[in-house]
């Protein structure tokens, strides 16, 4: 590598968040974007956000993260959303996890609202 190249800076995500990715991707969560905030926001240090196509699905996929999560000893802090299914929220803390209906995820769009928060590639982290 010449000195004049720069490698290409990959950020590794914390073990705890790849295992949501992985959950969601087990239950054929669409269009997974994880956002890291620790540089845009004081209140937590990632995002993931990812849909469902339904509510049975979006209801699978949060159940999923809860459940792998869990099974590291880790419970979210805080669960909103539940009883609708367009849009589930799971607080972790260090971390929230989205789960989002397409229409809910237009309408809200997380990704333009925290557009200073770096994207980090999620399909590495869940392969």
């Amino acid at each position: 590598m010449a000195k004049t190249e720069k490698r290409k800076k990959t950020t590794r995500l914390p073990r705890q968040i790849a295992l949501a990715v992985q959950a969601a991707g087990d239950k054929k969560a669409t269009d997974i974007v994880v956002l890291d905030l620790r540089k845009a926001a004081g209140f937590t240090d990632y995002f993931v956000i990812c849909s469902g196509s339904n509510s049975r699905q979006i209801r699978a996929i949060a159940d999923s993260v809860v459940d792998a999560l869990g099974a590291e000893g880790e419970k979210p802090a805080h669960v909103e959303g539940n009883d609708r299914s367009e849009w589930i929220l799971l607080d972790y803390f260090d971390f929230i996890v989205h789960v989002f209906a397409p229409e809910t995820r237009t309408f809200y769009a997380l990704e333009r609202l925290w557009g200073n928060a770096e994207q980090v590639p999620a399909a590495e982290e869940s392969a």
